[in-house]
């Protein structure tokens, strides 16, 4: 069971509108890397798990986290799309404002389909896969695959986080960068007391 409270795990804020890194953004949100892919993994590999306990109960738990990083980073999307200003190059696109969508770097399925909001899909709009996930009922193969997906989520945020100079946009990638640091550990954690534990 789920329940959802009235803040972000980190409150987002963003200096300025910047549609054209809202379209970057979503990498980390859709991407085959992303946090939807990670919330996914996680929790069918939890609801896979037939063994109560300490390794249950560690995968609900990240799982769980991940659903409130897909909420901070959809969010921080549809703050960089709030007030978009019209830019030069979307002046010039002769009055078509889907072609003005492209031309700006902007993804024009954010203005069109989800109403100036976030969607679930990568940096290119295209939508997010299930193939993406990784749940075969192995504990030490699923977390493995944990650790392989932390640490491409690391590798994808801290190359975002030098793609931007808004102190809000770079305050949150931190944070995510730290909690997917820690959550790579606790992976690796897990790894070694399973074996422990034969």
């Amino acid at each position: 069971m789920f329940r959802h409270t009235d803040h972000l795990q980190f409150d987002v804020a963003t200096e300025k509108p910047d549609p054209v890194y809202a379209r970057k953004l979503q990498e980390l949100i859709g991407g085959a890397y992303g946090e939807m892919t990670v919330t996914m993994q996680y929790l069918f590999q939890g609801w896979n798990c037939r063994m109560k306990g300490k390794y249950k109960d560690l995968i609900m738990d990240i799982a769980t986290e991940e659903i409130g990083h897909v909420e901070m980073i959809a969010t921080m999307v549809a703050r960089l799309l709030e007030g978009a200003p019209v830019t030069n190059s979307t002046e010039n696109a002769l009055g078509d404002p889907v072609v003005a969508a492209v031309l700006g770097g902007t993804d024009p399925t954010q203005a069109i389909f989800s109403g100036g909001g976030p969607r679930l899909a990568d940096s290119n709009g295209v939508p997010w896969n299930s193939g993406y996930i990784t749940h075969s009922g192995n504990l030490l193969a699923d977390f493995h695959a944990n650790v392989t997906a932390e640490a491409q989520g690391r590798v994808q945020t801290a190359r975002l986080w030098h793609m931007t100079d808004d102190p809000g946009v770079k305050a949150m990638l931190r944070f995510n960068l730290a909690r997917d640091t820690f959550h790579q550990n606790l992976w690796l954690k897990g790894i070694e007391e399973l074996k422990e534990d034969g």
